[in-house]
């Protein structure tokens, strides 16, 4: 996401730093560069046009002319005019209303409704409200059964859809549905095609009145560009949209619809995917995104979600082992499973400040098949062996490694990892030297992740 974006940039940026002092020629060369960046990501034209005159207007004055570091200062104008373009702050939804309060979800035929209603539905239930999820797209056989299968995942109640009821009288039902099942909130999926036509819009317009959503957020695949925010804008024209929902984020996607869906459409970006799973969606938050494209990195997102992913008793507890000496390969295994909950590597790694622009990081592949060959090792050991690694002999060793489907040499590199992590655990936390523990620390990746 954003990668070519951030290469072009950083090109910018690093002609910028390296000035002395910057003038009127030197700013507008430097921002036709920019204008090029966002034109090759797939910014709408007009927003990119007004974007760099808005830089532009800001950057050549005194505001810079005076500054002891210019070229730092016109990244400073870039990072504040992306947030603002991708509308400042984080917009939350609306839950103001008698409930079930009823959010309603459209979009075209592929662009990901479907399980983004799962994935509200998540998110929501995490929120402490209580969802209940109605199929309304009666077209669709397959959207019922995917959608009465992610309910059943949330263990949330799902309305009894069939093919044979129109979406008028679904939607008219299900609030008393929802209300007897102690439901405060209604996630719709409607009906999407191919192309906008009349007689979707028509069918949309029907249930939303018969509804009276609080919110009607308009779902769009973000690896379509523009063309996603040209059909957000049919959207809103007929429907009022009150916000979007960009999925695939963690692909390919050049970034154009996140850029410019807001300045074209006025909506607000609420939510973005970032993978398959349930929980891969995050609150849209502008000023973090535009970090994130700047290579300033994105640590209050990473903070969010190692707080979702690891309990706070847990950690304790595991401080504890860690002071006692008595970390086991279970608690190593259970680690590896809290850090799998945070999302792919790449993506943690890509929030760390200063990580984009480190030719090693782009060079790394971490495989993260490592993990789960990791863990099935740990599996295939008895209990003892978890708790005692010191009686896995030679002839346990093929039996683990037999059961895992690995290798000796494997299971070898693992227990050897383990030992490592054990070493390092006390530098860090015992009371040896603080060179002792620098050493310590530089050792975590290797002890975490030896194939």
């Amino acid at each position: 996401m954003f990668d070519n974006l951030y290469n072009n940039l950083q090109k910018v940026f690093k002609d910028l730093r390296g000035r002395g002092k910057l003038n009127e020629k030197n700013i507008k060369d430097a921002l036709r560069e920019v204008r090029l960046a966002l034109l090759e990501a797939d910014v709408h034209y007009k927003v990119a046009k007004d974007f760099v005159a808005n830089i532009q207007e800001r950057a050549v004055g005194q505001e810079v002319m005076r500054s002891l570091t210019p070229g730092q200062q016109v990244v400073k104008i870039v990072h504040e005019s992306l947030t603002e373009l991708m509308g400042g702050k984080a917009e939350p939804l609306n839950f103001i209303g008698k409930p079930p309060l009823a959010v309603m979800l459209v979009g075209l035929q592929g662009s990901g409704k479907t399980t983004s209603a799962g994935k509200l539905a998540r998110w929501m239930a995490r929120e402490k409200r209580k969802p209940c999820l109605v199929p309304a797209d009666v077209r669709r056989p397959a959207a019922i059964d995917q959608l009465t299968t992610l309910a059943g995942q949330l263990d949330l109640p799902v309305y009894p859809s069939t093919v044979d009821l129109d979406p008028e009288s679904i939607v008219a039902e299900a609030p008393a549905f929802a209300s007897g099942r102690g439901c405060d909130t209604l996630l719709v999926d409607t009906a999407g095609r191919l192309h906008v036509d009349e007689e979707l819009m028509d069918e949309l317009r029907r249930v939303k009145e018969r509804l009276q959503p609080v919110e009607i957020l308009f779902v769009a695949d973000a690896m379509t560009g523009q063309d996603a925010v040209q059909v957000a804008a049919a959207f809103h024209e007929a429907l009022e949209l009150t916000g979007v929902v960009l999925t695939k984020m963690d692909g390919d996607a050049r970034g154009g619809a996140a850029l410019s869906v807001r300045a074209v459409t006025g909506c607000p970006v609420k939510f973005v995917g970032t993978g398959e799973k349930l929980d891969a969606l995050e609150v849209f938050h502008p000023d973090r995104m535009s970090s994130r494209i700047l290579g300033m990195g994105d640590m209050l997102t990473m903070i969010e979600k190692a707080q979702q992913a690891f309990d706070e008793d847990q950690a304790q507890e595991l401080a504890r082992k860690f002071r006692e000496d008595s970390f086991t390969l279970e608690d190593f295994r259970d680690q590896l499973r809290q850090i799998k909950k945070l999302g792919s590597l790449e993506q943690i790694l890509g929030m760390l400040p200063g990580m984009g622009a480190m030719k090693e990081l782009k060079k790394l592949q971490v495989d993260e098949k490592e993990l789960v060959r990791t863990e099935a090792i740990i599996n295939s050991m008895t209990k003892g062996e978890r708790r005692d690694v010191s009686i896995v002999n030679g002839s346990r060793r093929k039996r683990i490694a037999k059961g895992s489907g690995t290798t000796v040499p494997d299971v070898n590199r693992l227990i050897k990892s383990y030992a490592e992590a054990r070493k390092m655990m006390r530098q860090m936390t015992g009371a040896g030297s603080s060179s002792k523990k620098k050493k310590g620390k530089k050792r975590l990746r290797k002890a975490f992740f030896p194939f």
